[in-house]
């Protein structure tokens, strides 16, 4: 409990911060020595200059009136003598404690009931710069930081709008760790709202260092690969969702945003869709859809024609990979198997390795690792062409690699073992369990299936932008993205 004697106030925050040299505690009177003064600060988190120019040096120049005491005292040095841009009244040690481990310095007043909490955070950030995991060729280059001020900051640049809301709350019993929840009131659901603070305030673990460690509490289906919370490291993506009437959780220390509610067709919608020409955002759209197709069946229905359904391919093909699989030890299965599992490890190895290594070591890689294998029988030359189809076609869905490559080995065993039956018996058992699916309370596929004309403009298709005039149905509580006054551009 805080007190009104300097050095009681001292001593409990000296037992508080034991064992802790970065901890600074800085005694000091006013010039006629009518009050007596502490600063108490974290070194390397404060900028000094404040503390020494904005704090220290008008105390110990001013003489301050010896009948001045309490409350009044206290008024006094907040209005006329500290000079910050904000200042926090506290008795509350747990707070005052918080403040100070967050870059914040504490002024103990011998004889006063509050400490004053003054902004001084000064610690060293990261810099702007374009996410290298989204990186596009035309918009903005700019992506979020460590600093929960700094990407807040960034998402307010984007919409300069009074309904823009920030909320602020602290997770991690050990940590602390500050997270923010940002919405446009008025088109956010109040229900999802309501949902995600009541997830959020059910977290129970010491620590939260990443954004990631919140996902796993308040995502919906933990034990399904899809995710149903978005993810993102560019305020763009951030802006455009909350004007779609969803919300965004900031966690202080990581980059990576979320947004919630999640729907399973923004796997396949990029930011980049809206800054070209919406003819070229609709035919990449609908490539990213072929790629998914391609990187989650290409193996599967390989090895279902080829184990049972040979009479399906044609003559001179089947007669051409007869022949190239002549010689080689192990069956189609084991072939794929091995490939696909030796092209997971060298993206693996690619992605950990250092940039400038990283992607020859993975290339070189996979083209020795596949003339090498072929040469010496051990896969046959179509099981390379397989594997290099499905490769390169997930890495246009850079979001969706964890659920297709489960998706992937799933269709290859029940080929393997039930033929074109195993595979679209496994289509229809994934589809059910993805219409089975929620957000928040809303339909994973929604929008999948359009229901009427309305849906359909931002779907699997981009409409012109002037011709977007409602927001998703089942997302935002408004649902008028623009008054319909006329059509096209005039």
């Amino acid at each position: 409990m805080y007190s009104t004697n300097l050095e009681i106030n001292i001593n409990e925050l000296q037992n508080r911060f034991k064992n802790d040299n970065s901890v600074k505690f800085r005694r000091f009177e006013s010039k006629n020595s009518s009050i007596r003064c502490c600063i108490v600060f974290i070194e390397g988190m404060v900028k000094s200059e404040i503390i020494n120019e904005n704090i220290i040096r008008p105390l110990v120049s001013t003489s301050i009136n010896e009948n001045i005491h309490g409350n009044e005292l206290l008024d006094y040095l907040t209005n006329k003598l500290l000079i910050c841009d904000e200042i926090v009244k506290s008795s509350d040690i747990d707070t005052i404690i918080n403040s100070v481990e967050y870059g914040d310095t504490l002024l103990i007043i011998d004889g006063v009931s509050e400490g004053i909490i003054l902004n001084t955070k000064g610690w060293q950030r990261r810099n702007i710069s374009e996410p290298t995991s989204e990186s596009i060729v035309k918009g903005p280059k700019e992506g979020f930081t460590e600093s929960i001020i700094v990407n807040t900051s960034l998402l307010r640049r984007k919409i300069l709008n009074p309904a823009l809301k920030f909320e602020y709350m602290q997770l991690g019993e050990r940590t602390n760790t500050k997270v923010c929840i940002s919405y446009i009131e008025g088109f956010a659901s109040s229900k999802i709202l309501n949902e995600l603070k009541r997830r959020l305030n059910n977290i129970d673990i010491d620590g939260i260092l990443d954004s990631e460690y919140i996902l796993e509490y308040i995502k919906d289906e933990p034990f399904s690969s899809f995710m149903t919370v978005g993810t993102t490291e560019r305020p763009d993506v951030v802006a455009g969702k909350l004007l779609e009437g969803r919300i965004a959780v900031f966690c202080d220390g990581t980059p990576l945003a979320l947004t919630i509610p999640y729907l399973f067709i923004e796997n396949f919608q990029v930011n980049e869709d809206y800054y070209r020409h919406y003819i070229f955002a609709t035919f990449n759209r609908i490539l990213r859809v072929l790629c998914f197709i391609l990187s989650t069946s290409t193996p599967a229905v390989y090895m279902a024609l080829i184990t049972f359904h040979h009479q399906m391919l044609p003559t001179r093909l089947y007669l051409s990979i007869a022949m190239a699989r002549e010689g080689v030890p192990f069956p189609s299965i084991i072939e794929i198997l091995i490939m696909l599992i030796a092209f997971e490890i060298l993206r693996e190895a690619g992605t950990r390795l250092p940039k400038n290594i990283g992607q020859a070591i993975s290339i070189v890689g996979a083209l020795i690792l596949g003339e090498a294998a072929v040469s010496a029988r051990l896969v046959s030359a179509p099981i390379v062409i397989i594997t290099a189809i499905t490769g390169i076609s997930s890495f246009a869905l850079p979001v969706m690699l964890e659920p297709m490559l489960v998706i992937r080995f799933l269709l290859i065993i029940l080929s393997f073992i039930f033929g074109l039956y195993g595979y679209i018996f496994g289509v229809m058992g994934i589809f059910i369990v993805l219409m089975s699916m929620k957000s928040y309370g809303i339909d994973y596929m929604s929008y999948v299936i359009p229901k009427n004309i309305e849906d359909i403009e931002d779907v699997a298709i981009r409409m012109p932008l002037w011709n977007m005039n409602y927001r998703p149905k089942d997302v935002s509580k408004n649902r008028v993205r623009r008054k319909i006054k006329n059509k096209g551009r005039k």
